[in-house]
């Protein structure tokens, strides 16, 4: 066997399917070899005692960048994504988001040289301009972001619109990741709050409640299959959203279900306290642990089938520079994921086979980034994270990256660290600290060859 370029040895390579000490070597950026052999190589690190998981593959990130960068950029938001674990992430920013081609190219000239690491670019689908979504997915975004309200500036899709857009997306191949929230009943809702006077925080539950999740969800699921469209249902917030997605996926729908941290460990209640800090939609539902626990299980059977950040930061100061109904929307999330999901797996909630699947492999397979993305094979893009699931810590908003500063977890105690990320053999990110070489490359979505 010829000499490797690196060669990681000794370590526990932990796959969706099942885990197994083995060595893994990797020449030009991709791995070349898994197993018992020891090969030569350029470099090699000691893996004895620790996990090698492929990169996280975060599919549903807003690094704001360009449009409203005092909030987040791409050097600092990729900067925590490296040093947590994601290798790859899909983003698309709402301040300035991608509606033509020409807006995907002026995207992809800025952002060159400015990512830690390998990207995908998402557009935005407007209602009644699906005459737009043919073109945008043969130029290479990796889905379309559709709202079926209007947020962050960003008009809503009725039934009508949506269908619309579905069918469209059918017909060229498109997948499209959908923010489910009926804008009549948030509409409705708000007016009576607001002539009620109302600027507490517990505005936020009441006025994005569950019934408008629960109805925009079921609407989108069913005219997902009746258009043939792949789509993923974005930040499922409650089990019985996941119920009816699940009940449509086995009437043959093409859907997927996107988890995010917030709707397993943050409670619903913690708004009225925190107010801006947990302003984020939908918002947190679940009351109990016994809710937190059915949460993970649904993730864990595949009912709920990825994860990912939805990380959309604003500073501490912007986050109390207004009421209830003024500050930004989102939380930051990239610096905390991963390790949110070892400490699940070390707790007895997932698997470390499930932690490979659901943020790495299944979100891979679910925006055409397989087999490159989200596996440790030869042939695959050597995307590797040394995780030590022994180490404890404790998450602090003086540790995190992100430009917001802050993590809604601060305080909580967790077990599981990643101690490197290498991203195509190249380390980018160790012990907590990104390397800082901006080599990160975009991603081609699956509408066209997307390597380059």
């Amino acid at each position: 066997m010829p000499d490797m370029d690196l060669l990681v040895a000794g370590g526990t390579v932990v796959t969706s399917r099942g885990r197994r000490r083995a060595n893994v070597a990797v020449s030009e950026g991709r791995i070349s070899y898994v197993g018992p052999d020891v090969p030569t190589a350029a470099e090699t690190v000691d893996a004895a005692g620790l996990l090698l998981l492929p990169g996280g593959v975060d599919t549903h990130v807003h690094l704001m960048d360009p449009g409203s960068v005092d909030r987040e950029d791409f050097p600092t938001g990729t900067g925590a994504a490296a040093a947590s674990g994601v290798t790859t992430i899909i983003e698309h920013s709402h301040g300035q988001p991608v509606r033509t081609v020409d807006d995907l190219r002026d995207k992809r000239a800025y952002l060159k040289a400015r990512s830690n690491v390998d990207y995908g670019l998402a557009a935005h689908a407007w209602p009644g301009q699906e005459s737009a979504v043919a073109a945008l997915w043969e130029a290479g975004v990796s889905f379309f972001k559709v709202f079926t309200c209007t947020t962050h500036g960003v008009p809503g899709h009725d039934a009508a619109a949506l269908k619309a857009h579905l069918a469209q997306s059918a017909l060229c191949g498109g997948v499209s990741l959908l923010h489910c929230e009926d804008e009549s009943l948030t509409e409705s809702a708000e007016k009576l709050l607001r002539d009620e006077g109302r600027t507490d925080g517990a505005v936020l539950p009441e006025w994005r409640d569950r019934d408008a999740e629960l109805v925009a969800a079921a609407v989108a699921a069913l005219l997902v299959r009746r258009t043939g469209a792949m789509a993923t249902i974005a930040h499922v917030s409650h089990p019985e959203v996941a119920e009816y997605v699940a009940l449509e996926r086995a009437r043959g729908a093409r859907l997927a279900a996107e988890a995010c941290p917030q709707y397993f460990l943050l409670r619903e209640d913690e708004v009225i306290e925190q107010g801006g800090l947990r302003k984020f939609t939908p918002p947190a539902r679940a009351r109990t642990d016994e809710d937190e626990k059915e949460m993970w299980q649904l993730l864990r059977r595949g009912t709920l089938t990825h994860m990912s950040t939805d990380h959309a930061p604003s500073t501490l100061e912007q986050k109390h520079a207004g009421d209830i109904w003024n500050v930004h929307f989102g939380l930051p999330g990239l610096d905390s994921t991963m390790s949110l999901l070892l400490d699940a797996a070390a707790r007895g909630h997932l698997s470390y086979e499930d932690v490979a699947r659901v943020y790495s492999e299944t979100p891979a397979r679910t925006y055409g980034l397989w087999p490159r993305k989200g596996r440790l094979v030869p042939g695959a893009d050597a995307d590797i994270v040394l995780v030590d699931p022994s180490a404890e810590r404790t998450l602090r908003n003086e540790d995190v990256l992100s430009k917001a500063g802050w993590t809604p977890f601060h305080g909580r105690r967790i077990q599981g660290q990643v101690v490197r990320t290498y991203l195509r053999g190249l380390l980018i990110a160790e012990q907590g600290k990104p390397s800082g070489g901006r080599d990160g490359r975009f991603l081609r979505g699956p509408g066209m060859a997307r390597w380059e």
